[in-house]
C-alpha cells in the first residue's frame, strides 16, 4: 500500500511516495505505463473553459495560459496530431477559435481515460463537428500510435496499474483539480476502495513521488494537489453503517516523525466502510500521546505506519504491545500491525506484518469484531 504524504514537505532520503505495506522502500522504477512531462506532450485540463466570446481568435499564449500548457506543447500538437488553429492570422500567426479550444479539450477527455495523446488525438478529430475540415495534412501528421508505452526523458512511471492511472497522472502534472477529483471519484466508484487504491491510486502516488526524489525541488506542487485531493476523496468515501456496540476500537498513527499519512486514511476509510470505530492520530503522533491514546481507547488492535527505516523503531513496537488494561487477572492487550517499509527486518515477536490493504482490513476487522 503506496502513498505520498498529505502535502507535507518530505526529507529528501525518504522521498514522496510510499513503499509498499510490506518491502524495500526503495522502490524500482517500472518499465511500463509513461506519462509524458508538463511542457513536452502532455494534454491540457480536462474541464478548462475559456472567456465568453473570443471566435476572434486567441494567440496560442492566451490558449496556454487558459489550459495551463506550455506555448511549445501547443505548437507540438499541431505538428505531430494535427491539433491546431483552423485558420493563421495574416498567414503566419495562429488565431485560436472557440471550436479549436474544444478540440483541445476533447482530446484531454481521451487521455484521462486512458489513451495514449496520439490516439486521443486522433479520437479528438474524428467527434469534432465538422471533421471532415479538420487541418490539411492533419491525417498525414497523425502519429500512429507506439505499440508500448512512451519512454521518453522526463515521464512519469505509473506502473502497471489500471488505465484510469495514467489520466490521473497527465491531469495532477497539469495541475487539472477538477480532472483530478473526478477521476479519483469515478476510479472509486467504479473498482471500490482496494482495487482503486491499489491499481489506479497508489501507482499515480509513487510515479509522482519518484520524480520528486530524481529532480531536486520539482513536482512539489504536483505532489501537494494529488495528495490533497486522494485525501478529500478517500474521506468522502468513508461513509458507512454505525458501529454496533461493544465494537473493539482500532487505533491508527503514524510512527513518531512519521508525516506519510494517506495509507492510513485509506485504511480508515475501508474500516469505518464495514461500520468499525476507528480513532485515527494522523501524523507524528509523539510516543508519550500515543501511550496515552492506547490506554484510553483501549484498542483491539493498533496499525502503526513507518515509511522510512529512520521513523521504525523495534523497541517503540514492544512497548506498544505490552501496555496492558482491565482488572486483575483479567487484563487485555492490544495486538499490534506494523504497516509500511519502513519496519522491514524490525518485526518482534508478537506484532503481525499485513502485506497489503486487503491484509490489514482483514486483520484489523477480525480483530475489532471478536
Amino acid at each position: 500500500m503506496d502513498a505520498t504524504s498529505r502535502g507535507r514537505t518530505e526529507t529528501p532520503d525518504q522521498g514522496n511516495a510510499d513503499g509498499p505495506w510490506a518491502g524495500n522502500p526503495d522502490l524500482p522504477a517500472p518499465r511500463s505505463g509513461d506519462v509524458p512531462d508538463p511542457g513536452t506532450t502532455d494534454p491540457p485540463g480536462a474541464g478548462a473553459s475559456g472567456p465568453a466570446g473570443y471566435d476572434g481568435g486567441l494567440t496560442t499564449g492566451a490558449v496556454a495560459r487558459l489550459l495551463g500548457v506550455a506555448p511549445t506543447t501547443l505548437r507540438s500538437w499541431e505538428r505531430r496530431y494535427g491539433i491546431g488553429p483552423a485558420e493563421r492570422e495574416g498567414g503566419r500567426h495562429r488565431r485560436w477559435t472557440s471550436g479549436d479550444v474544444e478540440l483541445l479539450m476533447r482530446m484531454c477527455d481521451f487521455t484521462n481515460s486512458g489513451l495514449p495523446p496520439a490516439e486521443a488525438a486522433r479520437a479528438a478529430l474524428a467527434v469534432a463537428p465538422g471533421a471532415a475540415s479538420a487541418p490539411p495534412g492533419a491525417a498525414r501528421r497523425t502519429r500512429p500510435a507506439p505499440s508500448r508505452p512512451s519512454t521518453a526523458p522526463g515521464a512519469l512511471p505509473v506502473g502497471r496499474g489500471r488505465t484510469e492511472a495514467r489520466g490521473l497522472a497527465r491531469a495532477a502534472v497539469r495541475l487539472d483539480a477538477r480532472a483530478v477529483e473526478e477521476l479519483l471519484a469515478r476510479a472509486l466508484d467504479r473498482h471500490g476502495l482496494v482495487a482503486a487504491w491499489d491499481e489506479v491510486i497508489m501507482p499515480t502516488l509513487n510515479a509522482v513521488g519518484r520524480r520528486w526524489e530524481s529532480s531536486g525541488e520539482r513536482y512539489v506542487e504536483v505532489e501537494h494537489l494529488l495528495s490533497w485531493h486522494v485525501s478529500t476523496a478517500l474521506r468522502r468515501v468513508a461513509a458507512g453503517p454505525p458501529a454496533a456496540r461493544g465494537t473493539a476500537v482500532t487505533l491508527l498513527a503514524c510512527a513518531p516523525d512519521e508525516n506519510h499519512t494517506l495509507p492510513l486514511e485509506a485504511l480508515t476509510a475501508g474500516l469505518m466502510q464495514r461500520g468499525l470505530p476507528v480513532r485515527m492520530f494522523g501524523a507524528a503522533l509523539p510516543v508519550d500521546a500515543l501511550e496515552e491514546a492506547v490506554r484510553r481507547t483501549g484498542p483491539a488492535g493498533i496499525a502503526l505506519w513507518s515509511q522510512g527505516r529512520s521513523t521504525a523503531s523495534r523497541p517503540l513496537a514492544q512497548r506498544i504491545a505490552s501496555i496492558e488494561w482491565g482488572v486483575r487477572g483479567a487484563r487485555t492487550a492490544p495486538t499490534v500491525l506494523l504497516a509500511g517499509p519502513g519496519w522491514a527486518g524490525h518485526q518482534p515477536d508478537g506484532v503481525l506484518r499485513p502485506t497489503s490493504l486487503a491484509e490489514a482490513l482483514a486483520l484489523l476487522s477480525a480483530l475489532a469484531s471478536r
